[in-house]
């Protein structure tokens, strides 16, 4: 045996006959199966998007005014803060905007703290009578649904309005789901009084939109509590009925009086409850059951970063499936339109599917070129090479995602050359041996010959990913996966092959 061993020959000669050797590899293929578990699944990978808004209210103030005393005092402040991109503004009456937008790949908490912390030092530019700062900043991690579910009302038994009510009340619900994040409703109409005035009538009566106006906002407001003491020191709570509850409410309040006559609301309006009819935001849903469309609210719902899309939309769909019946008591059906889970679960399902095939296939090849044992050995580790590398990836906090799954199918074919160059070698050296050694110097000799060579194929091979780590942009962001999953599955598809290969030899060859 030769005594001058590299890492190749040193990994073969102990573990070669190393009796925990064995459990090692049951270890590694169960921590495989804790990662493909547990390792949170998502369609696509995390990306680091910062920004935020900055609004500043003038009231009274002019579009010009804004953009003079508001607008550009802060946008010359928020270039001073390092990592600014993009800077958005815009200018209308009372109030000024300024967008900010991160370099990609910025640190979301720091970049939000920097820009609350710039606006919040120069409060003190801005003008007289300007109320304080709101700071709004972008969640993109939140603002991408996982989830989308479209509710109608079956054969139209209830309202829009009604409809956005009961659909309201699922969705507090749903908020409480364990890593749900953010629960949001689109296309949804809310209860109102719409007033509509008879322009003839109100012209009759010589009274103008503003006096109506202003007759129903001053008893729309909301009364405050008015405290005092009396003579037994015991305080007394003063308060006024809500003067507008209900339709008959608002048709009887006096707007005017002509001639010492009163005239009322009704006299001059007529008066309904039902939705918001300023609100020009409809949404749609069309099926092959629904094929004229029917109008819909839409339920999206968004997870916590690094969480598991698959798990969290199970537990969603679980809770509506408890509230079906209940729904269709009430009118209402639903539809998911959107379920990233299902998507990112038969992604990974597929992947595992198809990497079976691969290893099936590598084997049929190998058995013509090796032979059946050799190629039932390297059939072997191929598992635990994606084992490994999904354990490792999991302890950096990876998800699995079409880019992760992307990368471990691009290095399918490479994962398998460090074993197929062991194994050849060992029963090349075994054909040719004339000492006659055993099978375990032969092994270890065979696996220390390729060592130094293969070492610096791989690495080679590494080190053409490693630019990719200095991608910026979104394309870096969304890349990010594959110069991290490549090059682990290479280092652990080399050491698994210098520790695996000899010791299976020796056991079937």
């Amino acid at each position: 045996m030769n005594d001058n061993l590299n890492i190749a020959g040193k990994l073969a000669k102990n573990f070669i006959e190393h009796p925990l050797t064995f459990i090692l590899a049951i270890f590694i293929l169960l921590l495989g199966f804790i990662s493909l578990e547990f390792m949170p699944r998502e369609e696509n990978p995390q990306i680091k998007v910062s920004g935020g808004a900055v609004i500043v209210a003038l009231p009274g103030a002019k579009p010009y005014e804004i953009q003079k005393v508001i607008i550009e005092p802060l946008e010359k402040k928020i270039r001073e803060i390092k990592g600014v991109e993009y800077i958005y503004s815009y200018a209308k009456d009372s109030v000024g905007i300024v967008q900010v937008q991160y370099y990609i790949g910025e640190d979301k908490e720091e970049s939000n703290l920097k820009l609350y912390d710039q606006i919040m030092r120069n409060i003190d530019l801005l003008p007289k009578g300007a109320l304080p700062p709101i700071v709004k900043t972008m969640d993109i991690d939140t603002d991408i649904p996982i989830a989308t579910l479209a509710f109608y009302s079956k054969n139209n038994t209830l309202t829009q309005a009604e409809l956005y009510n009961e659909v309201s009340k699922l969705s507090h619900e749903i908020n409480k789901i364990e890593n749900v994040a953010l629960v949001d409703l689109k296309g949804e109409k809310k209860d109102q009084y719409n007033v509509q005035i008879n322009a003839s009538k109100l012209s009759s009566y010589n009274l103008s939109l503003g006096q109506v106006a202003n007759r129903i906002k001053a008893l729309a407001h909301t009364m405050p509590s008015i405290k005092s003491d009396n003579l037994e020191d015991n305080l007394t709570i003063l308060n006024i009925k809500n003067a507008i509850e209900s339709k008959e409410d608002l048709q009887n309040i006096i707007v005017s009086y002509n001639y010492g006559v009163a005239v009322y609301l009704k006299d001059i309006a007529s008066i309904e409850k039902s939705y918001d009819i300023q609100n020009k935001k409809e949404a749609m849903l069309y099926t092959k059951e629904l094929k004229n469309g029917i109008s819909q609210t839409t339920l999206t719902i968004s997870k916590l970063k690094g969480t598991n899309s698959v798990t969290i939309n199970e537990k969603i769909f679980s809770y509506m499936e408890t509230k079906k019946e209940e729904l269709e008591k009430k009118g209402i059906k639903y539809v998911i339109t959107r379920d990233d889970g299902y998507t990112a679960n038969n992604a990974v399902n597929s992947l595992v599917q198809n990497l079976l095939i691969s290893i099936l296939i590598i084997a049929i090849l190998l058995i013509f070129s090796l032979g059946l044992k050799e190629a039932m050995i390297v059939s072997l580790l191929v598992p635990m090479i994606l084992s490994l590398t999904l354990f490792i990836g999991f302890l950096l906090d990876e998800t699995i995602n079409r880019i992760t799954l992307f990368a471990l199918i691009v290095s399918l074919g490479m994962l398998v050359d460090a074993a197929i160059i062991v194994i050849e070698n060992i029963v090349r050296h075994k054909k040719e041996d004339k000492e006659k050694l055993d099978i375990k110097t032969l092994s270890i000799n065979a696996t220390n010959e390729i060592g130094n060579a293969t070492n610096i194929a791989t690495v080679a091979i590494i080190m053409t990913f490693i630019p990719m780590f200095f991608v910026g942009g979104m394309m870096g962001q969304f890349m990010h996966p594959l110069p991290v999953f490549v090059p682990i599955a290479l280092v652990v598809s080399l050491i698994v092959a210098y520790i695996f290969t000899p010791y299976l030899v020796k056991k079937f060859l």
